[in-house]
């Protein structure tokens, strides 16, 4: 975390319209997160912001959960944005990443453990978070992906800045029942 407090309020409880329940995905069922009630604030923002991270989070990216979520957890570690972490921690261990694993993704690809395909995803994070571009190496090697999961992989890492850069900056404070990871602690 960034910040010892939000920047800006999220909505209390009593702020939050139908409207913004009603943008909600299926798995946002249940309490109102932080990062939602925060972008309430700004209702048309907050209406065109749902469907298109709803999109990343669905089945329709082709990436593979397991494959999406350690890309997003690459992102939000590269951003140091501790909400996104710990948020997405669950979220990976939920699809299949392994303690092991999420404590390898602050490494990035040169941890030991990964697969090929992890460290090409890892590498290809890298390269975005930090250059805004794949390389023509790392491009060539994502030739066992397809051309739409390539770019679910440059749209979820897209989207992922985006959220990590609004959560940073507006100050999103963790949700209850969340920790945030002392690697991730730069208040």
């Amino acid at each position: 975390m960034r910040l010892a407090k939000a920047r800006i309020e999220p909505l209390a409880e009593d702020a939050i319209t139908d409207d913004i329940r009603k943008l909600l995905g299926r798995q946002f069922r249940g309490a109102v997160l932080n990062i939602f009630r925060t972008l309430g604030r700004i209702p048309e923002a907050y209406q065109r912001f749902m469907p298109w991270g709803g999109y990343i989070l669905s089945e329709l990216n082709d990436l593979d959960p397991r494959d999406r979520e350690l890309v997003i957890l690459r992102t939000a570690f590269n951003w140091q944005s501790g909400y996104e972490w710990a948020q997405h921690e669950r979220i990976g261990r939920s699809c299949g990443l392994s303690g092991l694993e999420i404590e390898g993704i602050k490494t990035g690809p040169g941890a030991d453990h990964w697969s090929p395909r992890d460290r090409l995803l890892l590498t290809a994070t890298d390269e975005l978070t930090s250059d805004g571009f794949v390389s023509e190496a790392t491009w060539a090697a994502l030739s066992e992906f397809s051309e739409k999961q390539r770019m679910d992989l440059v749209l979820t890492v897209g989207q992922y800045t985006q959220v990590a850069m609004m959560l940073n900056s507006f100050g999103v404070q963790l949700d209850p029942g969340l920790d945030l990871d002392p690697d991730l602690d730069r208040r």
